[in-house]
């Protein structure tokens, strides 16, 4: 019988490469060095719109196919995340000059979109304890990298900090690794494949680069001397 802790600590260890190239994307380089123009970080606040949003909607789908299980209050508490990230984001949209027709209008990058494409799938086709897997091998990386964009923004960008709300959100969130744990536990318990889970987590990480590598294209220029 697999172990929940074992298993994660033999996902985190195939998996690092991964976040490797994620925490150091040139992308959040660029950001440090001031290299972006302003106009240019409208292309993030964009694409987390179309993510966000559709992550709260696949969040709440896997809550009506899978909300008796012990994983509940996980999922509802996920659920309220994505609300309020969705409105701290539309403060740092604003701050940009964003309205709310833009933010509908403006069309999601495909590189971009995958990750919450595969967020929905796996509310329609799996398990709470894929989800759960995937989320507490993805959510540091991403949290780490909001923190550095936060930073940067802050102080090569000079956006206010009434308007960093959404990095905030993610940088300081609360370790959830027992109660995932537990998820995982229990799915493995009844019979969710192991490998599964790791498929999940290697995915979703995946994507999450494709995403940074996507902002990287939109911004039409080097980001690093010489590329």
């Amino acid at each position: 019988m697999f172990d929940a802790l074992q298993w994660v600590e033999q996902i985190r260890s195939d998996l690092r490469p991964l976040e490797k190239q994620i925490l150091g994307h040139s992308y959040l380089k660029a950001l440090d060095e001031g290299r972006l123009q302003r106009d240019q970080l409208k292309v993030f606040a964009l694409q987390q719109h179309h993510i966000i949003s559709s992550d709260l909607r696949s969040i709440a789908l896997i809550v009506s196919r899978q909300g008796m299980l012990p994983s509940r209050r996980f999922l509802m508490n996920v659920l309220q995340g994505e609300a309020a990230a969705l409105d701290a984001l539309h403060a740092f949209a604003d701050a940009l000059g964003l309205d709310a027709s833009d933010l509908e209008v403006l069309e999601p990058l495909p590189a971009a979109h995958a990750y919450c494409a595969f967020v929905a799938w796996l509310a329609l086709y799996g398990s709470d304890a894929e989800l759960a897997g995937a989320f507490l091998i993805n959510f540091p990386a991403w949290g780490a990298n909001c923190r550095r964009m936060r930073k940067a923004l802050h102080e090569k960008y000079d956006v206010a900090p009434s308007a960093l709300a959404f990095f905030d959100f993610f940088a300081n969130m609360p370790s959830f690794e027992q109660e995932a744990l537990g998820i995982i536990q229990n799915g493995l318990d009844r019979g969710v494949p192991a490998r599964l889970i790791h498929r999940a987590a290697r995915m979703l990480q995946s994507y999450e680069l494709m995403y940074w590598d996507a902002m990287v294209g939109a911004a039409g220029v080097p980001l690093d001397p010489g590329e």
